[in-house]
């Protein structure tokens, strides 16, 4: 399951990628015609890498997460794919926020972008809970408060990227700088945790 959960973040990784166009050659104007072009991109490459370093905060932890998970079942299985359907959503909403972010409609993608955060990271939350509920899948080896810890910090994410949502439709600068924050917290606290 692991295996196959690496190859989904790999693909949602590889395809945010896509969005990113290089400038046609013909259509330049003037010896600084490609770096103007480029910086027109910004949008572009700003959704790209807060998507990229969320996805990638998000397949680290969900390795951490099988530090201490030993068994599965059929609901936990269930949770997984449906944390991958999400997973594999975000190139949408990413693509929405770089073709739209200097356009009236920014606030509906950056809406949309953050949404699908707050998706993400309930059943992030719902994956893990289900998991470490009466320690159900997990290693008997791992600590209880190490098993506590992580749903404590985990019980953070819905509330923050809600607040990000919420932000879209006031300044859609600051929904995204949020988006990117959380994963920057995320990506701190993951790598503090100790591992079973």
């Amino acid at each position: 399951m692991e295996a196959f959960s690496d190859g989904v973040f790999a693909i949602a990784m590889t395809l945010l990628v896509l969005d990113l166009k290089v400038p046609k050659a013909d259509a330049l104007a003037a010896p600084a015609g490609l770096l103007t072009a480029l910086t027109r991109q910004w949008p572009t490459f700003a959704a790209y890498l807060t998507s990229f370093a969320t996805i990638l905060v998000m397949w680290v932890n969900h390795h951490k997460l099988f530090n201490h998970i030993r068994r599965t079942d059929g609901a936990f299985l269930f949770l997984n794919g449906l944390l991958l359907l999400f997973v594999t959503f975000v190139p949408f909403p990413t693509a929405l926020v770089s073709e739209f972010l200097k356009r009236p409609e920014a606030r509906t993608a950056a809406a949309l972008y953050a949404g699908t955060y707050v998706a993400l990271a309930i059943v992030f939350n719902l994956l893990w809970r289900y998991a470490s509920a009466g320690m159900r899948l997990i290693d008997p080896r791992s600590k209880p408060e190490e098993v506590r810890a992580i749903t404590r910090d985990y019980s953070f994410g819905p509330a923050f990227y809600f607040a990000a949502f919420l932000l879209a439709f006031l300044s859609v600068p600051a929904s995204l700088g949020l988006c990117l924050g959380l994963a920057l917290f995320f990506a701190v606290t993951g790598s503090t945790r100790r591992t079973a």
